[in-house]
């Protein structure tokens, strides 16, 4: 214990180096950018992670291919992959399928292959069913009943590079610097108490949901539970995969609002529940009744992303850091203001959110581009406060 002690603080001193950096920037009128800017801010962040997992999530990557289901999957042996292409060629249409292009890194040993493939789903489906649906289905299908693979990407013009390594060594393998697309997040891992793998690393992704998250759900086992009543299997070893999921099934299966979907994430302390009115207090309870067991306990702030949209959100007390920056059309999250100041040193505003109150960044052809919500009330009312 003494040893290990030695080796996690050197110094001797009483801080825990044990926080995940996370980053994510979101052009709001839709411009593609390179991903030069966000292999920077997060390197900047380096002392944040241990080099046990590094990624990122890019939208607007597959411009020729939008109307295509992208799946990045990765290969730990010739027969995984023969299998996987197998099952592909029965239930898809396959328009194109390549191996994604990497250099050679001396930070990144034995590495697994990396495939990607354009789908359709075409006729295959069931008449009753949605092409997600169905694209879900088959990724479950695939990382739970086929070995040596995983799919660890499957939206439309967009993807995750993600694997072991420090951030940065993973954008230098993965070529990243010769991407755009109008929105990334990023993620250095420091894991605690789940293993350091190429699977494991972040960002978690299903359809063209992702997910970067700095901290620990201690809910994971109950929050695991309840999504597998609904189809969804948990195969990454590592606690946020269930934010993905949890995310899929409120916003895009229940077809619940991000600002209400965050209060049962992050659900109000029922002190504070008892102050509102009777007409909101009656909302809380019912979202408590329902969705009780997708609360996530624990410190932990989370940058979700999917088409169109870039999320932050934080456990109610703010226990894990979430710094928003705004330059023009511009919208920046990260752990530190100080990786947002490298890329963009002249900010129109910066601030530090309210614990449980979401940050979201839409595109512009929505009324608000950024904001935060102050209140939800139990038919869905917002107090709108916009950054222009």
């Amino acid at each position: 214990m003494e040893k290990l002690n030695r080796v996690q603080n050197p110094y001797q001193d009483d801080k825990i180096v044990d926080a995940c950096s996370i980053f994510g920037a979101m052009d709001t009128s839709g411009k593609r950018f390179s991903g030069e800017s966000i292999i920077r801010a997060i390197a900047n962040m380096h002392a944040r992670s241990n080099g046990l997992g590094g990624g990122f999530a890019v939208y607007g990557l597959y411009p020729h291919y939008a109307d295509l289901y992208a799946f990045h999957i990765m290969y730990i042996s010739p027969k995984g992959k023969k299998e996987v292409e197998a099952f592909l060629k029965d239930h898809f249409d396959t328009v194109r399928a390549e191996i994604v292009p990497t250099r050679a890194t001396p930070a990144i040993t034995n590495p697994p292959l990396v495939w990607r493939y354009f789908l359709e789903v075409g006729k295959h489906r069931l008449e009753d069913q949605s092409e997600d649906d169905y694209v879900v289905d088959q990724v479950m299908e695939i990382n739970t009943k086929i070995r040596d693979c995983f799919v660890f990407s499957s939206g439309k013009n967009m993807a995750v590079f993600k694997g072991v390594g420090y951030p940065e060594e993973i954008a230098n393998y993965f070529k990243l610097e010769e991407y755009e697309g109008y929105l990334w997040t990023a993620h250095g891992r420091f894991p605690t108490n789940t293993p350091g793998w190429w699977g494991g690393a972040h960002p978690f992704s299903l359809l063209d949901w992702t997910a970067v998250h700095n901290g620990e759900i201690s809910s994971y086992g109950i929050n695991r539970r309840y999504l597998e009543q609904f189809g969804y299997h948990c195969t990454m070893q590592t606690d946020t995969e269930v934010v993905v999921y949890a995310v899929d099934l409120l916003i895009r299966k229940h077809n619940l609002p991000i600002e209400i979907a965050a209060k049962i994430l992050a659900s109000p302390f029922w002190l504070d529940i008892e102050r509102e009115s009777p007409r909101e207090q009656n909302l809380y309870r019912t979202l408590r009744q329902v969705y009780g067991s997708l609360l996530l306990n624990g410190p932990f702030t989370v940058i979700i992303a999917h088409q169109g949209e870039l999320i932050g959100l934080t456990d109610r007390i703010r226990l894990r850091p979430l710094t928003v920056g705004v330059k023009g059309d511009r919208l920046y999250l990260s752990s530190e203001e100080a990786s947002i100041r490298l890329i963009c040193p002249d900010l129109d505003k910066a601030w530090i959110p309210v614990g449980g109150e979401p940050i979201i960044g839409r595109l512009k052809t929505s009324p608000q581009r950024i904001m935060v919500r102050r209140k939800v009330t139990a038919d869905v009312d917002q107090e709108n406060y916009s950054v222009p």
